[in-house]
């Protein structure tokens, strides 16, 4: 009997050339938190071989309770470091370019230089500013982007939706972001943000487990849907036959 491959599942659902696309495609992922840990483990566990990785934090006790590359084995490690040891574990060819810094304007330049070839841009940072100039630099470029709005002080994960920064509403951050991108000409931009009013009010940010990961899966789904072009209607023939839609 063939053994089967560690994506053979995926490629039934999505088809051999999608599979084939996700294999080709670099994406460049910015914060390796509560968000940007699902959005990377969903990517990699879906044929994605070729990450960025921008964050210059390392793991703490504090991460454990909602971020998926903290562990009290990792505590201590660079995020990024703790990305690569486990995602060549689920994938030994991975291609990765880690780089341990805050991205600002003071590196923006040299960050950009591991721009250029990328597919895709995933925003999961947390600082206004640094994302603002995310944003723009990905429009220059010429590179899709998603941005993650607030998942701070929330308790309901079937409140998150994905729609243009201009159309979103009740997430503070979005507010935020929606204004200061109107200043800079900006007239879209892709976000995932969520409807659920903020619980509290708090500084560090109140967290649960369940609500970034759901913020980063369906980040990691809108990727991998705008690179292969997959939807429901559009899947591999064997599942649309399944299905009956075929």
């Amino acid at each position: 009997m063939e053994a089967e491959s560690p994506l053979s599942r995926t490629e039934t659902l999505i088809g051999k050339d999608s599979l084939q696309k996700l294999n080709k495609a670099k994406i460049a992922l910015f914060g390796l938190g509560g968000v940007g840990s699902y959005v990377l483990e969903a990517l990699a566990r879906s044929g994605v071989k070729h990450f960025v990785l921008v964050d210059n934090d390392r793991i703490s006790p504090s991460n454990i309770n909602r971020q998926l590359l903290a562990l009290h084995s990792t505590v201590g490690q660079f995020k990024t470091e703790a990305a690569k040891n486990r995602l060549t574990d689920i994938a030994p060819d991975m291609q990765l370019t880690c780089l341990n810094l805050f991205y600002s304007a003071e590196n923006a330049a040299e960050v950009e230089k591991h721009l250029a070839d990328c597919s895709y841009i995933v925003d999961a940072i947390d600082t206004v500013s640094s994302k603002l100039l995310l944003i723009e630099t990905a429009r220059r470029l010429h590179i899709p982007i998603i941005s993650s709005m607030g998942t701070g002080n929330k308790l309901d994960p079937s409140r998150f939706e994905t729609a243009d920064i201009f159309k979103t509403r009740v997430c503070p951050l979005a507010r935020v972001i929606r204004t200061e991108l109107k200043k800079r000409g900006i007239a879209s931009l892709k976000t995932v943000f969520s409807t659920e009013a903020p619980c509290i009010s708090c500084k560090p940010p109140a967290s649960i487990a369940f609500v970034p990961a759901s913020a980063g899966l369906l980040i990691a789904s809108e990727v991998i849907k705008d690179i292969t072009g997959v939807t429901k209607e559009k899947t591999a023939p064997e599942y649309r036959r399944a299905l009956g839609i075929i």
